[in-house]
């Protein structure tokens, strides 16, 4: 049986977790470097890797349980995948479990969100990325990796974090007191705070792997310069959890790049922190 991290059996049984883990590798819309299909073989070769230890939560959080279930996958167009992770989302939302997610491109949070503000009203979608995401269609389909938080936009309170790079054309579609800017970031930490302040109780997380400066991040579709540093990540990420209740993820978008372990690595301990301060802070 292939678990996470190569936990034991015992943490990594479907019944008795209380953290699942999908895989959704679709990679049918990505405009320029592809591979985010190998992100999750990738993710998991790092993870077993890591030390399951986690220094600063003082906590091993495997121990709650973490299931990888069947992944979704062999679709033959975009709205095809669409109706599959919004279909088999809303099953999952039934179980009395963490729900986390990984891509694949970022459109495969379409319908996972769409189940997800179905289930909690007033749900906050958190967006971490470098692009808006806010097409209403592109190349033909509203769930191109372009239109990611459209749907969000118009469903959800929704709260973008690192933006840097858009078309004018999504101007229309940004509550600009809600979009937070990278090159404005970079100038005080009050984002963190204001940005945390606007949140309901209830939030969802989609984190996007561009949004992580391509120094540390390259491996990724479209790697925007001036992104966000690993310590001012997690800082906000432990805020986010403490202050609200997250009710499950997704992470999106590594293209694993030949021979460079950095990158998957880097996501392993991110999603084990995201845990580790979801049960631990």
């Amino acid at each position: 049986m292939k678990t996470f991290a190569g936990i034991p059996d015992e943490f990594a049984l479907r019944d008795s977790a209380k953290v699942l883990l999908q895989s959704i590798p679709y990679d049918g819309t990505s405009t320029w470097g592809k591979g985010a299909d190998e992100g999750f073989k990738a993710f998991l070769e790092a993870a077993e890797n890591m030390e399951l230890y986690d220094i600063e939560t003082d906590s091993e959080v495997y121990k709650e349980g973490i299931s990888i279930i069947p992944e979704l996958s062999g679709f033959d167009s975009p709205e095809e995948m669409f109706n599959a992770s919004y279909n088999s989302t809303t099953k999952l939302l039934n179980e009395d479990k963490f729900l986390t997610f990984f891509g694949g491109e970022h459109s495969i949070s379409i319908g996972i969100i769409k189940a997800f503000y179905e289930k909690f009203k007033d749900l906050t979608v958190l967006q971490i990325d470098a692009h808006a995401d806010l097409r209403p269609s592109y190349g033909g389909t509203p769930y191109n990796h372009a239109c990611a938080m459209y749907d969000a936009s118009k469903n959800t309170n929704l709260i973008q974090v690192g933006i840097r790079s858009m078309d004018i054309e999504e101007k229309g579609h940004m509550d600009a007191f809600k979009c937070y800017f990278a090159h404005e970031m970079v100038q005080s930490s009050s984002w963190m705070k204001e940005s945390i302040g606007q949140m309901t109780d209830n939030v969802y997380i989609s984190f996007d792997l561009d949004a992580f400066d391509p120094s540390i991040m390259p491996a990724t579709g479209t790697p925007e310069p001036g992104g966000l540093n690993w310590y001012t990540t997690m800082q906000y990420l432990r805020s986010v959890f403490e202050e609200k209740n997250v009710v499950g993820f997704d992470i999106v978008e590594l293209a694993p790049l030949n021979d460079f372990h950095a990158a998957p690595f880097l996501v392993s301990k991110m999603y084990y922190k995201m845990l580790s301060y979801k049960y631990f802070v």
